[in-house]
């Protein structure tokens, strides 16, 4: 089943969806214990004791949309809200700065929690230490952020396409700063290697051979974000769909409901954008696939062509299907949001953060799709608001007022 053709509806332009079915999908496979030790409930639980201790933690809203849901012929459409996680404007603070503590805690050799690590005692200790990652932008400031917490040094790679304004977020962290030719995952090798030559530690939110760990805590950290979303609503959603990059976040949001009710879980859709879609080619040749070359797409926090060996664990055969959208339909979901239908909340929602929601927008419309789906009067849609306005001038480029703006007639 591909390229669906949509028809033109008042709240997004008409526009091609790519679906896949999963042909490795079966709603009776039990989780099993490969994949727990890679997302298990006993290590959400201690990730959710440390991060509810750091300071300026709470949950982030679930915003109701049911003038989108009444438009779009389905029960309800909820919208996790990650734009005051921390005040990083993103989901990934959960992550890379969770991870960054763990590895510490580590290399410190001490049984500690990660909130220990904010005494005097502790940073003096962290100081002669360096962490260092790749970024498109949102995971390399929550690294420097948890680097400037911790007391250690942070050194972030960012590639030739992420923006100035997403290299100053990260440098007022105090981190240093080191922009790298080729695309992302050209940076995570160039990270890689001089981390070997100067003796840092790499906090990288994918996971190749030899390289496990980390990651495993960059993704455990991304499931208290599932855990309150869960939490709030009440129920069990009927669908969801999350946006992937590498990966990391999609198989967490997957792995959470997968690991608790395989029998009951909701119909799990993974969004790509059309020039970064590793994962839908991956699943069609059933085998992991890179894509090369410059991954040029707006969604730049979604612009990854390697999948993550551990999100690739639990994707491969726990998401019902794979599609992607193009840069129009993610600036349309972002336009959508900060003029929403009928009396629906005021959402400042970045361009990487609603591929998601604009995919089951463009599958609602298409008979063919929603069958494939299951999609309904009936169904009871969650997503992942993973970043509001995290370049300030890009998001007022395409959304044509500032985020600020926006911010304001949301509050008022």
């Amino acid at each position: 089943m591909n390229h669906f053709r949509t028809f033109p509806m008042p709240i997004l332009p008409s526009l091609t969806l790519d679906l896949f079915p999963n042909p490795a999908f079966e709603r009776s496979e039990s989780y099993g214990a490969a994949r727990s030790a890679v997302l298990g409930a006993p290590a959400l639980a201690q990730a959710e004791a440390e991060l509810t201790a750091w300071p300026g933690y709470q949950p982030t809203p679930l915003r109701g949309l049911p003038a989108l849901a009444a438009a779009i012929g389905v029960a309800s459409v909820h919208y996790k809200d990650e734009g005051s996680r921390f005040g990083l404007s993103s989901f990934k603070a959960l992550g890379g700065a969770y991870a960054v503590a763990r590895l510490l805690c580590r290399e410190i050799g001490r049984a500690l929690r990660p909130a220990d690590l904010l005494s005097d005692a502790m940073r003096a200790e962290c100081a002669a230490l360096t962490v260092s990652c790749a970024t498109d932008g949102n995971h390399g400031r929550s690294v420097a952020w948890g680097a400037r917490m911790f007391g250690c040094a942070c050194v972030i790679y960012v590639h030739a396409t992420v923006s100035e304004g997403r290299q100053r977020a990260i440098e007022q962290y105090g981190a240093t700063v080191v922009r790298t030719a080729g695309n992302y995952d050209d940076a995570v090798r160039q990270a890689d290697a001089d981390a070997r030559t100067h003796g840092r530690f790499v906090i990288s939110d994918t996971s190749y051979p030899g390289y496990m760990d980390v990651p495993r805590d960059v993704m455990q950290g991304y499931q208290l974000m599932v855990h309150e979303a869960v939490q709030q609503l009440g129920r069990w959603p009927t669908h969801v769909f999350v946006q992937a990059g590498v990966g990391g976040l999609a198989a967490a949001v997957c792995a959470y409901f997968w690991e608790r009710d395989p029998a009951r879980r909701p119909v799990f859709v993974v969004v790509e954008p059309d020039r970064a879609d590793c994962l839908l080619r991956s699943a069609r040749q059933g085998r992991l696939t890179a894509v090369t070359g410059e991954l040029d797409t707006l969604m730049a926090g979604l612009a990854c062509g390697e999948v993550s060996l551990l999100a690739w664990q639990i994707l491969e055969r726990g998401a019902n299907a794979f599609c992607t959208v193009d840069d129009a339909a993610a600036v349309a979901g972002m336009r959508l949001l900060a003029h929403p239908l009928g009396d629906d909340p005021t959402i400042v929602a970045g361009e990487s953060a609603v591929a998601g929601l604009a995919a089951a927008i463009a599958a609602r419309q298409d008979d063919e799709a929603s069958r494939a789906l299951g999609l309904d009067a009936d169904s009871c849609l969650l997503f992942f608001g993973s970043e509001a306005a995290t370049d300030p001038a890009l998001y007022a480029e395409l959304v044509g007022e500032t985020a600020q703006a926006v911010a304001n007639r949301s509050a008022a």
